[in-house]
Protein backbone atom coordinates (compact mmCIF):
# COMPACT_ATOMS: atom_id res chain seq x y z
CA UNK A 1 0.00 0.00 0.00
CA UNK A 2 2.78 2.39 0.97
CA UNK A 3 4.64 1.50 -2.23
CA UNK A 4 1.57 2.40 -4.34
CA UNK A 5 1.21 5.76 -2.56
CA UNK A 6 4.89 6.58 -3.10
CA UNK A 7 4.60 5.65 -6.79
CA UNK A 8 1.52 7.90 -7.16
CA UNK A 9 3.31 10.81 -5.49
CA UNK A 10 6.31 10.36 -7.76
CA UNK A 11 4.09 10.33 -10.84
CA UNK A 12 2.24 13.46 -9.68
CA UNK A 13 5.52 15.27 -9.02
CA UNK A 14 6.81 14.40 -12.48
CA UNK A 15 3.57 15.59 -14.11
CA UNK A 16 3.68 18.87 -12.18
CA UNK A 17 7.22 19.44 -13.40
CA UNK A 18 6.18 18.92 -17.02
CA UNK A 19 3.24 21.35 -16.67
CA UNK A 20 5.40 23.98 -14.98
CA UNK A 21 8.02 23.72 -17.72
CA UNK A 22 5.36 24.20 -20.39
CA UNK A 23 3.91 27.33 -18.78
CA UNK A 24 5.40 30.79 -19.47
CA UNK A 25 7.46 32.39 -16.73
CA UNK A 26 5.51 34.53 -14.28
CA UNK A 27 7.48 37.61 -15.32
CA UNK A 28 6.08 37.21 -18.85
CA UNK A 29 2.51 36.61 -17.72
CA UNK A 30 1.95 39.04 -14.87
CA UNK A 31 4.05 42.08 -15.68
CA UNK A 32 2.85 45.33 -14.09
CA UNK A 33 0.95 47.66 -16.39
CA UNK A 34 -2.08 46.95 -18.54
CA UNK A 35 -2.91 44.18 -20.98
CA UNK A 36 -5.62 44.49 -23.61
CA UNK A 37 -7.05 42.16 -26.20
CA UNK A 38 -8.15 43.70 -29.52
CA UNK A 39 -11.78 43.42 -30.64
CA UNK A 40 -12.74 40.09 -32.26
CA UNK A 41 -11.38 39.74 -35.78
CA UNK A 42 -8.91 42.61 -35.37
CA UNK A 43 -5.15 42.27 -35.36
CA UNK A 44 -2.94 44.69 -33.46
CA UNK A 45 0.16 46.44 -34.80
CA UNK A 46 2.47 49.09 -33.34
CA UNK A 47 3.15 50.45 -36.83
CA UNK A 48 0.89 51.99 -39.45
CA UNK A 49 -2.08 49.67 -40.18
CA UNK A 50 -1.88 48.06 -43.61
CA UNK A 51 -5.54 47.08 -43.88
CA UNK A 52 -8.95 47.83 -42.37
CA UNK A 53 -8.78 44.96 -39.87
CA UNK A 54 -5.53 46.16 -38.30
CA UNK A 55 -5.46 48.36 -35.22
CA UNK A 56 -2.52 50.52 -34.16
CA UNK A 57 -1.82 50.09 -30.47
CA UNK A 58 -0.14 48.03 -27.78
CA UNK A 59 -1.51 44.82 -26.31
CA UNK A 60 0.72 45.62 -23.37
CA UNK A 61 0.95 49.20 -22.11
CA UNK A 62 4.08 50.04 -20.12
CA UNK A 63 3.68 50.86 -16.41
CA UNK A 64 5.40 54.20 -17.04
CA UNK A 65 2.01 55.38 -18.32
CA UNK A 66 0.26 54.62 -15.03
CA UNK A 67 -0.93 57.71 -13.12
CA UNK A 68 1.71 58.82 -10.60
CA UNK A 69 3.16 61.84 -8.79
CA UNK A 70 6.60 62.72 -10.13
CA UNK A 71 9.23 65.44 -9.59
CA UNK A 72 8.59 68.19 -12.14
CA UNK A 73 10.28 71.56 -12.46
CA UNK A 74 8.30 74.25 -14.28
CA UNK A 75 7.56 77.95 -14.16
CA UNK A 76 3.88 77.25 -14.83
CA UNK A 77 1.50 77.82 -11.92
CA UNK A 78 -0.27 75.15 -9.92
CA UNK A 79 -3.29 73.71 -11.73
CA UNK A 80 -1.77 74.12 -15.21
CA UNK A 81 -1.95 71.16 -17.57
CA UNK A 82 1.19 70.53 -19.62
CA UNK A 83 1.03 68.04 -22.49
CA UNK A 84 4.35 66.55 -23.60
CA UNK A 85 3.42 65.01 -26.94
CA UNK A 86 6.87 63.56 -27.59
CA UNK A 87 6.90 61.56 -24.35
CA UNK A 88 3.15 60.78 -24.32
CA UNK A 89 2.70 62.32 -20.89
CA UNK A 90 0.23 64.84 -19.50
CA UNK A 91 1.30 66.70 -16.36
CA UNK A 92 -0.99 68.43 -13.90
CA UNK A 93 1.22 70.88 -12.01
CA UNK A 94 0.88 70.42 -8.24
CA UNK A 95 3.48 72.97 -7.15
CA UNK A 96 6.51 72.47 -4.91
CA UNK A 97 8.40 70.80 -7.75
CA UNK A 98 5.84 68.05 -8.28
CA UNK A 99 3.24 67.09 -10.87
CA UNK A 100 0.66 64.37 -11.36
CA UNK A 101 1.65 62.52 -14.52
CA UNK A 102 -0.71 60.59 -16.79
CA UNK A 103 -0.04 58.47 -19.87
CA UNK A 104 -1.75 59.72 -23.03
CA UNK A 105 -2.29 59.04 -26.72
CA UNK A 106 -1.55 61.95 -29.07
CA UNK A 107 -1.95 63.09 -32.67
CA UNK A 108 -0.72 60.91 -35.50
CA UNK A 109 1.61 62.21 -38.19
CA UNK A 110 0.17 65.23 -40.01
CA UNK A 111 -2.20 66.20 -37.20
CA UNK A 112 0.30 67.42 -34.59
CA UNK A 113 -0.09 70.86 -33.05
CA UNK A 114 1.37 72.98 -30.26
CA UNK A 115 0.12 75.98 -28.33
CA UNK A 116 -1.70 77.10 -25.22
CA UNK A 117 -5.42 77.38 -24.49
CA UNK A 118 -7.82 77.47 -21.58
CA UNK A 119 -10.32 74.83 -20.62
CA UNK A 120 -13.59 76.39 -21.76
CA UNK A 121 -15.97 73.55 -20.98
CA UNK A 122 -16.16 70.23 -19.17
CA UNK A 123 -18.54 67.39 -20.00
CA UNK A 124 -19.39 64.01 -18.52
CA UNK A 125 -19.98 61.21 -21.04
CA UNK A 126 -19.88 63.76 -23.88
CA UNK A 127 -21.65 63.32 -27.18
CA UNK A 128 -19.60 63.48 -30.37
CA UNK A 129 -20.21 65.26 -33.67
CA UNK A 130 -17.33 64.32 -36.01
CA UNK A 131 -16.13 67.35 -38.05
CA UNK A 132 -16.90 67.35 -41.77
CA UNK A 133 -13.21 66.92 -42.60
CA UNK A 134 -13.01 63.79 -40.47
CA UNK A 135 -16.17 62.32 -42.02
CA UNK A 136 -14.71 62.95 -45.45
CA UNK A 137 -11.58 61.00 -44.47
CA UNK A 138 -13.63 58.26 -42.79
CA UNK A 139 -16.99 57.98 -44.61
CA UNK A 140 -18.29 55.36 -42.19
CA UNK A 141 -18.44 57.74 -39.25
CA UNK A 142 -21.87 58.79 -37.94
CA UNK A 143 -23.00 62.42 -38.11
CA UNK A 144 -23.65 62.32 -34.36
CA UNK A 145 -23.07 59.90 -31.51
CA UNK A 146 -24.63 60.04 -28.05
CA UNK A 147 -22.34 59.86 -25.04
CA UNK A 148 -21.72 56.46 -23.51
CA UNK A 149 -19.22 53.59 -23.24
CA UNK A 150 -19.04 53.14 -27.03
CA UNK A 151 -18.37 56.82 -27.72
CA UNK A 152 -14.74 57.53 -28.75
CA UNK A 153 -14.62 60.52 -26.38
CA UNK A 154 -14.97 58.23 -23.40
CA UNK A 155 -16.14 59.15 -19.92
CA UNK A 156 -15.12 62.82 -19.72
CA UNK A 157 -13.94 65.66 -21.95
CA UNK A 158 -12.17 68.96 -21.38
CA UNK A 159 -12.71 71.36 -24.29
CA UNK A 160 -9.77 73.59 -25.26
CA UNK A 161 -10.47 77.19 -26.19
CA UNK A 162 -12.48 77.62 -29.39
CA UNK A 163 -10.66 74.73 -31.08
CA UNK A 164 -12.04 71.31 -32.01
CA UNK A 165 -9.46 69.72 -29.72
CA UNK A 166 -10.23 68.08 -26.40
CA UNK A 167 -8.58 66.15 -23.64
CA UNK A 168 -10.87 63.15 -23.36
CA UNK A 169 -11.26 59.51 -22.41
CA UNK A 170 -11.24 56.63 -24.83
CA UNK A 171 -12.85 53.27 -25.50
CA UNK A 172 -9.48 52.17 -26.97
CA UNK A 173 -7.21 52.09 -23.90
CA UNK A 174 -4.57 50.15 -25.81
CA UNK A 175 -3.82 53.36 -27.76
CA UNK A 176 -2.19 55.04 -24.75
CA UNK A 177 1.45 55.75 -25.58
CA UNK A 178 0.66 55.92 -29.31
CA UNK A 179 0.33 58.60 -32.01
CA UNK A 180 -3.18 57.79 -33.20
CA UNK A 181 -5.60 60.72 -32.89
CA UNK A 182 -6.65 63.56 -35.17
CA UNK A 183 -5.26 66.10 -32.71
CA UNK A 184 -7.09 65.39 -29.46
CA UNK A 185 -5.34 64.16 -26.34
CA UNK A 186 -6.72 60.85 -25.15
CA UNK A 187 -6.48 59.21 -21.73
CA UNK A 188 -7.89 56.08 -20.17
CA UNK A 189 -11.38 56.64 -18.79
CA UNK A 190 -10.09 56.12 -15.25
CA UNK A 191 -7.43 58.80 -15.71
CA UNK A 192 -9.65 61.36 -17.42
CA UNK A 193 -12.23 61.00 -14.64
CA UNK A 194 -9.47 61.69 -12.13
CA UNK A 195 -8.19 64.72 -14.07
CA UNK A 196 -11.72 66.02 -14.61
CA UNK A 197 -12.26 66.17 -10.87
CA UNK A 198 -9.06 68.14 -10.30
CA UNK A 199 -9.26 70.73 -13.11
CA UNK A 200 -11.39 73.85 -13.21
CA UNK A 201 -12.88 75.60 -16.22
CA UNK A 202 -10.38 78.34 -17.29
CA UNK A 203 -7.38 76.17 -16.35
CA UNK A 204 -4.40 76.83 -18.61
CA UNK A 205 -3.36 74.02 -20.99
CA UNK A 206 0.07 74.02 -22.68
CA UNK A 207 0.70 71.55 -25.51
CA UNK A 208 4.35 71.05 -26.43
Amino acid sequence: MIVKILRSLAAFTALAGVVAAAMPAQADTFRPGWRFAPPPGITMTTGKPQHALALQGNGYVSPIYLRQVVPYSTSESRGTIIVDTQSHFLYLVLGDGRALRYGIGVARSGFEWKGSHRVTRKAEWPSWTPPAEMRKRQPGLPAFMEGGPNNPLGARALYLGSTLYRIHGTNEPWSIGQNVSSGCIRMTNEDVIDLYGRVQVSARVVVR
